[in-house]
């Protein structure tokens, strides 16, 4: 099994061209201009300066096969326990267990970290491999918001998607709780 671990800077390149791929090829995400190495330096960046995780799946060979990472669901304060999760593989790396093994990670140190919800919306309601990463490990079907994203020349729908962590909201947070 691949080692995850915490992402560095020098993943940037492959995390970009993981993401590229996915921009230019899938509907798991609706941006349809590839961010450049510089653009998700900075989305990185952020991330890790809110104290979130940004992992990477290593393979034996070195190469990044695959990142996840999670950031608040919305900015307001009120919002700080619960944040959005991401997560990318190079294609060659689809369908060998990766994806939940990095997902189960990300939900892992999330938690450490006093997130109480994970929330997935995912591009495409016909992405059959993110829904039933999500369902394998725990997520609840939410919803659909239909045809709110155009892209290749057709309307997606994003499918919500939620998993409570740790004790969720069967009690208060903890003193010292993250911030948004």
């Amino acid at each position: 099994m691949p080692l995850i671990r915490p992402s560095q800077e020098q993943d940037i390149a492959a995390v970009q061209a993981i993401y590229a791929h996915h921009v230019l090829h899938g509907t798991g995400t609706f941006e349809t201009e590839p961010p450049t190495e510089a653009d998700m330096a900075q989305r990185r960046r952020e991330v890790l300066a809110r104290g979130l995780p940004w992992l990477v799946a290593e393979g034996a060979d070195g190469r990044v096969l695959g990142y996840a990472y999670c950031n608040w669901f919305k900015p307001r304060a009120a919002y700080r326990f619960s944040a959005e999760d991401s997560i990318y593989l190079h294609p060659e790396a689809q369908g060998q267990g990766l994806g939940r093994a990095l997902l189960s990670e990300l939900e892992r140190q999330a938690q450490a970290r006093g997130v109480r919800k994970l929330i997935a919306v995912i591009g495409d309601s016909a992405n059959a491999g993110s829904i039933g990463l999500h369902r394998s490990v725990g997520f609840q079907d939410v919803g659909v918001i239909t045809g709110c994203g155009w892209k290749f020349d057709r309307w997606l729908d994003i499918v919500l998607m939620e998993k409570a962590l740790g004790p969720g909201t069967s009690q208060p947070p903890a003193e010292g709780a993250p911030s948004a």
